[in-house]
């Protein structure tokens, strides 16, 4: 089993949700790189658990605690090692679930893939509690890019079919980006914001959960990054995307919608503005033939609902080989696109600054 990914930078998670600790050990990083361990940590916070109403009660601090990779601050040329402390668990809640399989959850083929030795626990491995590590790779490597002028942000698109505004894809600014990743709830129409609040009160109320989609832009990346053709730009970034737990869809650009353009609709005209080639529209998404453009890359990820959630749900008792019924217990997100948006942007940097190395050996 490998919970390793990339190539010049190449990032390798461990640990379980009901572990001691949880980790990530991130390798080929450029030296001298000066790291801001509070600015990380003010990037995870995003993604923590238990701070307000749509998201777990359980409670974690989630503090990272760097063990190697780093001296007075900076890049060494070693491994960055960091973990997290697992504080809050309550491994009683989830004994039920060795036999009685969730639907919609990992239980039933982790225990034939693992032979029944998987750690069940909070879904093992297999847990929402392993984005905290990838979400503090993903804080690393954006400080790298963004000390070369490559900014990414993300905001909630959807929630149970309620729609906040689109990015801007031809005209997205840095200015743009934070201001909407500061926001508590990261929606750039707070209207549009109170109804998915008030879509994930209502799931919650009535023991169910809520799916959504995640839009994620990244600016100033240049021209010519993407190894097609399996470490392309879609290529990369959607495997780091779908390693993500409960992320069911990914799309680039216009997606799924070009299905139903002609040529003419969907091909986007070029131009010369400041000595620079741009497009006139971005159906492309920023990304041809794998490779980047020069206009804003944008990527629209869907999470599916959270597949604990405590209405009956018909299931299978493993031990006798017989139906019956779940009803979850436990802490719970009632809709985990709010803290997902953090977890895309993390997944979202981890890939690019793996494919701006390759294209800048020995940068």
């Amino acid at each position: 089993m490998s919970s390793s990914i990339g190539d010049a930078v190449k990032i390798s998670i461990f640990g379980q949700s009901h572990s001691e600790a949880i980790g990530v050990i991130i390798e080929g990083l450029p030296v001298g790189e000066s790291i801001d361990l509070e600015v990380a940590q003010a990037f995870l916070d995003r993604r923590a658990p238990g701070k307000n109403a749509y998201s777990t009660p359980r409670k974690e601090a989630d503090q990272v605690r760097v063990l190697s990779g780093l001296f007075e601050g900076k890049t060494c040329g070693v491994p960055i090692c960091a973990i997290i402390e697992n504080t809050n668990t309550r491994s009683k809640d989830y004994s039920e679930l060795k036999i009685k399989p969730r639907p919609a959850h990992a239980d039933f083929t982790a225990e034939v893939k693992y032979k029944g030795f998987q750690d069940y626990r909070g879904g093992g491995h297999f847990s929402g509690r392993l984005t905290a590590p990838l979400c503090f790779a993903g804080a690393v490597c954006m400080q790298i890019l963004e000390r070369r002028g490559i900014h990414t942000g993300g905001h909630i698109f959807a929630i149970g079919g309620k729609k906040d505004i689109p990015f801007d894809d031809i005209c997205i600014t840095k200015e743009n980006l934070q201001q909407v990743i500061q926001k508590e709830f990261p929606v750039q129409d707070d209207a549009a914001g109170e109804a998915m609040r008030e879509t994930i009160a209502s799931a919650r109320a009535e023991g169910d959960s809520v799916g959504g989609i995640v839009e994620c832009a990244t600016i100033g990346l240049p021209v010519g990054i993407g190894e097609p053709m399996f470490d392309g730009l879609e290529s990369k970034l959607s495997q780091i995307l779908f390693a993500i737990p409960a992320v069911k869809g990914v799309e680039f650009g216009e997606g799924f919608g070009v299905a139903e353009f002609w040529g003419s609709e969907n091909n986007d005209s070029f131009y010369m503005e400041d000595e620079k080639v741009k497009t006139r529209t971005n159906h492309h998404g920023g990304s041809l033939g794998g490779i980047s453009s020069g206009m804003p890359l944008t990527v629209r990820v869907a999470f599916k609902p959270t597949p604990s959630i405590s209405k009956a749900q018909e299931t299978i008792d493993l031990k006798i080989k017989n139906k019956t019924t779940l009803e979850v217990k436990g802490r719970h997100d009632p809709c985990i696109v709010p803290r997902a948006v953090p977890c895309v942007e993390a997944a979202v940097a981890i890939g690019l600054l793996d494919l701006y190395c390759m294209a800048n050996r020995g940068m």
